[in-house]
């Protein structure tokens, strides 16, 4: 009863009730088939292989006694075979493979013939012992029944006469090539002797391709079948480039002006577009006898009686314009202009009130061809200004830009939105005269014409303000009134739809607008706008391209209340963000201000917001903060950050000791490691100081040591009679020598930028206890889990209890701790001076 309640709710009439139930007999009717597919036994036994059989044994054993779908799994492996033992595939899988594919289906002809091309390019076998091996074949599978097969082993030969000797292509293909050639053989040999004369002709020199190539070339062009004509038309291309300027005079011009009056449509457009590609080929002479009637000729009958040839007269245009650009009179470049102008509007007569009823009866095909044309005039548009030149475009051409950008086709409007840079650049000085096209696409409805159009939208915008007829602020000033709305909604439709890609790319060009706007502008129309996307988007990327634009806002924005607004909402709303994503996003976001600020600028107002999130309760947060942790340490200089280097290791070993979760507590493991061997970079100003500092040190201490010697040089004839007695004197001597390089050792090593590098035992535990007799002791007892670089000499540890936690000293007892050592050394010094007037007034005795 419970379907019929649920189906009463839903309101379903009783037809579509007995109609879903049918639905599902059929599906139930469905599943018998299935079950009844499944292999007997006696299928699986025919396809078990016996284990023990080696690849090569294998594979002779399969493509003799196997199914077709084995047999083609072995012509898959075989480049894997040649590389792993090429001879004995050569001599016993090879000849196999030959034999099946005599009577094999496409499935594994087309797989022989990628196999083969693989191992061509991985160069398993020296090209001698491939030709040897596999050309023979290739050649034979060329003219297979199978179109789609015919065409892969040519795809597969054409790579091989790239790799062959000149003697081998000659004996094994250009012989063979003559008859093949021939009316007598078949439509699809024919086929394959023009593709191989097109790429024989870049093999041989020109009286080779003269006597043995050129006589099966005119053969072909006047071939009874259309397919060869249009084939070998194609080639001629390549056969010009082999036989250079003076026979593609005589002998290719010729054949093509003929192919060019052809009586099929398709003949004479491949004839067309090769005009075209050899235009720098031909002299002048030629270019105004010959090729330029023949154009004249094909934009006449385009709209007449051929438009079959229209999108491709539409592509080549430009090419065409400018190739012959040198002997156009002034009416036949008139003449070309207003040809361009008509197809950059056709289809679109109802507009200005030409041919109603014609563009009423027009079929969707004709349709699709009228666009096709006008993305093609789209597409050329950039070489059309260099035709009419670009001081002439806007009396020329601009009512055509105007026209193509506001195209009520989606694909015309993307290809002119690709275009623009190259437009924008063209015009130079004259660039302001776009800029409302550029708004319009701008906010085209269209997210595909804004994503082309974001491309280059840096350089566009650079170019626009920049560039304009008053180069400097005014003509910047003139542009942003249109310009930033245009930006604005830009963004919000990209924002507001489901291609983020398309947000991200948008996101990261708009950081150049500190280029281009004043930074009062950006700071009200877009700054606050990227902190509401970190905030608010749910795509990844989006608010990572974000944060790194609102990073570069940051850094060219003067004002500091701006700037310190900015900080405190990116640590207030960010970094102690209720939700652990905007607290990752902080994270992200430090990362980039890294990239982009100075380190100074990192530390004053960042350093220990990020330290603060070692506490954060997400396992997450806390992970990504040890990622960073070697980045944050980079930042620092010694020894004006000092303190912020103990609070960064403090936090390290309050991560190292309480920390809960294992896998944070592996990647803070593999973090101590990458800090320890860190080496933190100087602060080259406090450094000079302290060396002058020291400097004036060691000055004081050998003077004293030069007084010394100087009272001893006066009684060394008493000294040498009281030896034994010196010597005491001498051995405390070389001990407060020792205590006052020790003493000096600890000034540097409290200045030191360099941080030590001890070496540890342990590191899965952190320690219980820490000695308090000086800091090397300390380090060897805490353990190899407080592997750190530490660079104050004063940081020692205090053992509390068992709770293992590590304390810093205030900066007094460091100061206590060089103070002893000092006074040490003094005292040992003045008891040395002593002994030496002990000694001297025994001697005066």
């Amino acid at each position: 009863m419970r379907p019929i309640i649920l189906f009463s709710k839903m309101d379903f009439s009783q037809s579509n009730l007995f109609g879903y139930i049918e639905d599902l007999q059929e599906l139930t009717i469905i599943e018998r088939p299935v079950r009844r597919s499944l292999k007997t036994p006696e299928e699986i036994e025919r396809l078990t292989v016996d284990e023990e059989l080696g690849d090569i044994e294998r594979a002779v054993y399969l493509l003799s006694s196997g199914q077709d779908i084995q047999g083609t799994s072995v012509v898959a492996n075989l480049p894997v075979l040649m590389r792993q033992n090429p001879a004995e595939t050569l001599r016993r899988v090879l000849p196999k493979i030959r034999e099946v594919l005599h009577v094999a289906g496409v499935e594994m002809q087309l797989t022989a013939a990628v196999s083969f091309l693989t191992v061509l390019q991985e160069e398993s076998v020296s090209i001698h012992t491939y030709s040897h091996s596999f050309l023979h074949i290739i050649l034979q599978n060329l003219e297979h029944r199978d179109a789609g097969v015919s065409n892969a082993w040519l795809e597969t030969l054409l790579a091989v006469i790239e790799a062959l000797p000149k003697e081998t292509i000659r004996h094994e293909i250009l012989n063979p090539l003559v008859s093949k050639a021939q009316l007598s053989q078949t439509l699809q040999s024919r086929l394959v002797s023009c593709k191989i004369m097109g790429k024989l002709a870049n093999k041989f020199e020109a009286h080779i391709i003269k006597r043995e190539i050129l006589p099966l070339v005119k053969s072909l062009c006047q071939d009874v079948e259309y397919e060869v004509r249009i084939c070998m038309c194609r080639q001629l291309e390549h056969i010009a480039q082999g036989i250079g300027t003076e026979l593609t005079k005589t002998v290719v011009l010729p054949e093509l002006v003929e192919l060019a009056r052809d009586e099929g449509s398709s003949v004479r457009l491949a004839a067309f577009e090769t005009l075209v590609n050899l235009l720098d080929m031909f002299d002048a002479d030629d270019r105004s006898q010959t090729v330029l009637p023949l154009v004249k000729s094909f934009c006449e009958k385009s709209f007449k009686a051929d438009e079959s040839i229209l999108v491709s007269l539409s592509f080549h245009l430009g090419k065409l314009c400018n190739g012959l650009y040198g002997i156009f009179t002034p009416e036949q470049h008139l003449r070309f202009l207003e040809f361009y102008k008509k197809l950059s509007t056709l289809g679109l007569q109802q507009e200005n009130g030409h041919n109603d009823n014609q563009l009423q009866l027009q079929t969707l095909e004709q349709e699709k061809k009228y666009i096709s044309v006008r993305k093609n005039c789209a597409y050329n548009f950039p070489a059309m200004i260099v035709f009419v030149d670009p001081k002439n475009f806007h009396l020329e051409l601009y009512s055509i830009f105007f026209c193509l950008c506001h195209d009520p086709e989606v694909p015309v409007r993307y290809t002119m939105a690709i275009s623009f840079y190259e437009v924008a650049k063209l015009l130079n000085s004259g660039v302001y005269a776009i800029h409302k096209e550029l708004v319009t696409l701008l906010q085209d409805e269209s997210l595909e014409v804004l994503d082309a159009l974001v491309g280059h939208l840096p350089e566009i915008l650079e170019l626009m303000t920049n560039g304009g007829e008053n180069s400097g602020s005014e003509s910047k000033l003139l542009s942003i009134p249109d310009l930033i709305p245009a930006l604005t909604t830009a963004e919000q439709r990209a924002a507001t739809s489901l291609k983020w890609r398309t947000h991200e790319k948008l996101l990261q060009k708009y950081a150049c607008l500190p280029h281009i706007i004043s930074s009062d502008q950006i700071y009200y129309r877009f700054l606050h706008r990227m902190l509401t996307i970190i905030l608010t988007n749910n795509v990844l990327p989006v608010q990572k391209a974000a944060a790194r634009t609102l990073c570069v806002y940051l850094r060219y924005n003067r004002k500091q209340e701006q700037r310190h607004e900015v900080i405190q909402k990116l640590i207030e709303q960010l970094g102690q963000g209720k939700s652990y994503w905007n607290r990752l996003r902080f994270l992200d976001t430090c990362e980039f201000i890294m990239e982009l600020f100075s380190k100074s600028f990192f530390c004053k107002y960042f350093f220990l917001p990020v330290l603060e999130l070692t506490h954060d309760p997400v396992a997450n947060v806390r992970m990504k903060l040890c990622y960073l942790l070697p980045k944050v340490k980079s930042t620092l200089k010694i020894p004006t950050d000092k303190h912020l280097l103990q609070q960064l290791e403090l936090c390290i070993r309050k991560l190292l000791c309480q920390e809960k979760d294992k896998d944070v507590l592996t990647i803070v493991k593999r973090t101590v490691l990458e800090l320890d061997r860190m080496e933190i970079s100087m602060d080259a100003e406090q450094l000079e100081k302290e060396k002058q500092q020291n400097e004036g040190r060691s000055t004081n201490i050998n003077d004293k040591i030069f007084e010394k010697k100087r009272r001893d040089s006066k009684t060394s004839s008493v000294l040498a009679k009281s030896i034994t007695l010196s010597v005491p004197g001498n051995s405390s001597g070389t001990s407060a020598g020792k205590e006052d390089k020790k003493s000096k050792l600890v000034r540097s090593q409290s200045f030191s930028t360099q941080a030590l590098h001890p070496k540890y035992s342990n590191i899965d535990k952190c320690p219980n206890k820490s000695s308090a007799t000086g800091y090397t002791s300390s380090v060897s007892g805490l353990g190899k889990s407080c592997m750190l670089s530490f660079s104050d000499d004063s940081f020692r540890t205090h053992s509390t209890g068992n709770s293992g936690n590590a304390a810093f000293p205030s900066s007094s007892s460091s100061r206590n701790l060089f103070n002893s050592a000092d006074q040490k050394t003094t005292g040992n010094k003045e008891s040395q001076s002593r002994k030496m007037s002990i000694k001297n007034r025994k001697s005066n005795s």
